[in-house]
């Protein structure tokens, strides 16, 4: 079920003790590979090397973390158990991946999200230092740009995604991009077939 939701634009976002709840914004908060922005602050960060970043190392504890985030105006979470465990099946069978950002031996922070074709839809970001999600989430979108992503789909906007550059685009332009982008088969060899029998690289 959520893979067909994502293929159709849909993705859940509820509140605990309520029933799933599917949402398709109009506008639609997207990030190209060419509006992608990386201040000089997190340029200097990223080169000293403050984090490491890793892929696909700890993904349960990545979804975990970001379903502790407390957010401003929201109650509780969508990240219930039952999501957690659904989305964890999708990273076991290579549709889910995470990035994480490591302090020694600390998960300092990460973000992860659903991969079909040439689409990445971002789900959640957690951290618990200073600028671990965003480093995190930079690295993984600069992996996925180089490895053809047309783009990453950031959902709703926020202050946050938007001074990394994203920006947003009409719902009719994404469904049109989404089944547009769903149908390509990258040109390098992958070593995962999706659901649609192309191919998508697991980290």
């Amino acid at each position: 079920m959520l893979l067909s939701a994502y293929e159709q634009g849909l993705f859940p976002w509820y509140s605990n003790n309520e029933p799933v709840i599917w949402h398709s914004p109009d506008p639609r908060f997207v990030l190209y590979p060419e509006k992608l922005h990386v201040s000089s602050s997190m340029k200097k960060l990223l080169s000293g090397n403050k984090y490491r970043i890793t892929f696909d190392t700890e993904f349960p504890a990545v979804i975990k973390g970001c379903s502790e985030v407390m957010r401003r105006d929201q109650r509780g979470t969508w990240i219930t158990s039952d999501m957690i465990a659904a989305y964890t099946e999708l990273h076991n069978l290579g549709w889910a991946h995470s990035a994480e950002a490591w302090s020694g031996d600390e998960l300092s922070g990460g973000c992860y999200g659903i991969r079909l074709g040439n689409i990445f839809f971002g789900e959640s970001m957690f951290a618990k230092r200073s600028n671990a999600s965003k480093a995190a989430f930079i690295t993984l979108a600069k992996f996925l740009f180089k490895d053809e992503i047309y783009f990453i789909d950031c959902q709703n906007h926020t202050p946050h995604l938007e001074s990394l550059g994203a920006v947003e685009i009409p719902r009719k332009e994404y469904i049109k991009l989404l089944r547009e982008n769903l149908n390509q088969i990258p040109a390098s060899k992958r070593d995962i077939a999706d659901r649609r029998g192309h191919w998508i690289k697991k980290t």
